[in-house]
């Protein structure tokens, strides 16, 4: 599942314009408040692209440009991120790079994951720098 909603949000960086399709996780928990803040205090611009509509609407899912920046929060934790993995901190929150991945993204924290897909034409560490504002509200970094 996890897997097949990687390749939707890969497909969508493709190059799809208008309202674009992004399947919304289902977090549960804490992430469910963690998650509905996130929403209010997300950018309307990011890296020089405007905030986007998907379909179906979900506060759970924020896209910018043409879907080229995709975040999705409440995702379950990255199959492939091991307890002994490094995360990349940027402003004080923790982000897991998928390796097989390169252009995915998942901030962990104490009560959601939060995971972005990057197109190439951003820069990821710009990109990371100005969500980790917002997400550092929500949570404190996991330990």
């Amino acid at each position: 599942m996890r897997a097949a909603a990687v390749l939707l949000v890969l497909l969508v960086l493709a190059g799809c314009s208008g309202t674009v399709r992004v399947d919304p996780p289902k977090p549960e928990g804490e992430a469910v408040a963690a998650c509905d803040k996130l929403a209010t205090l997300l950018p309307q611009t990011l890296d020089g692209g405007r905030r986007g509509t998907s379909t179906p609407e979900s506060p759970y899912v924020a896209v910018w440009g043409d879907a080229s920046i995709a975040l999705r929060c409440g995702v379950p934790r990255p199959a492939r991120m091991a307890p002994t993995d490094r995360l990349q901190e940027v402003g004080g929150v923790g982000w897991f790079a998928d390796p097989d991945r390169p252009t995915l993204f998942t901030a962990v924290t104490d009560t959601a994951y939060v995971e972005v897909t990057i197109g190439g034409e951003h820069v990821p560490g710009a990109v990371l720098t100005d969500l980790s504002k917002p997400i550092a509200q929500i949570s404190t970094p996991a330990r």
